[in-house]
C-alpha cells in the first residue's frame, strides 16, 4: 500500500513540475509578445528576462525559460538564428546560474549571482548571435554601428543590449525576491 502512495506522490511531483514549466514558459513568452516592439533588436528591453533568476532556485526553470525563449523568438526578426542561438544561450546561462547557486541559501545572493551570469555570459552569447546574423546577411539582421572587425562588432552589440538587460534583471530581481518570501521556489 505504501508503494502506491510513493508512486502517487512522485506522479504529483511530475505533474507539478510540468505545470510549473508550462506556466513559466507561457509567462515569459506572453510578456515578450506584449512588449514585442522593445523585446527584439540591438537595443532591447525584454522585461521577461527578469524571470531568469528563477533558475537559481530549481533546475526545472532552465527548461521553462528555454521553452519560453523559443516560443517568444518564433516572432523574432532574426528567425531561425534566434530560435536556435537565443534558446541555446538561455539554456547555457540558466544552467550556469543553477550550478553556481545550488548551495546558496540567501535569496539576494542568488539574485546577484544570477544577474552577473546573465549579464555577462548570456549577453555575450546574444552579442555573438547578432554578430553572426549580421555577418552571414541573415534576414532581420542589423548593423552593430561599429566600423571594426568581428570583436568590435561583438562589443558594440554587447554594449547595446546590456543596459536593457540590467534594467530587466533589477526589476525581475525585485519581483523574484518578493515571490521567494511568499513561496518556496525550490519546491
Amino acid at each position: 500500500m505504501q508503494k502506491n502512495l510513493v508512486k502517487t506522490d512522485k506522479s504529483i511531483g511530475s505533474v507539478q513540475n510540468i505545470t510549473l514549466i508550462a506556466v513559466i514558459a507561457a509567462v515569459y513568452a506572453t510578456i515578450t509578445f506584449v512588449i514585442q516592439p522593445f523585446a527584439f533588436g540591438p537595443v532591447q528591453l525584454r522585461a521577461s528576462e527578469g524571470l531568469n533568476h528563477l533558475a537559481a532556485w530549481h533546475k526545472r526553470y532552465i527548461i521553462a525559460l528555454g521553452l519560453g525563449v523559443f516560443i517568444a523568438n518564433l516572432v523574432s526578426p532574426l528567425g531561425w538564428i534566434d530560435w536556435i542561438f537565443g534558446t541555446m544561450g538561455t539554456v547555457i546561462m540558466t544552467s550556469i546560474t543553477y550550478l553556481a547557486t545550488r548551495r546558496v541559501k540567501h535569496a539576494v545572493t542568488k539574485i546577484v549571482i544570477s544577474s552577473v551570469v546573465v549579464a555577462t555570459i548570456g549577453m555575450a552569447i546574444l552579442a555573438a548571435e547578432f554578430t553572426l546574423a549580421f555577418n552571414i546577411g541573415a534576414s532581420g539582421a542589423f548593423p552593430s554601428g561599429s566600423n571594426g572587425g568581428l570583436f568590435a562588432q561583438w562589443l558594440a552589440y554587447y554594449l547595446s543590449v546590456m543596459p536593457g538587460e540590467v534594467v530587466s534583471l533589477i526589476a525581475g530581481g525585485i519581483v523574484i525576491y518578493a515571490l521567494s518570501k511568499m513561496v518556496d521556489l525550490s519546491k
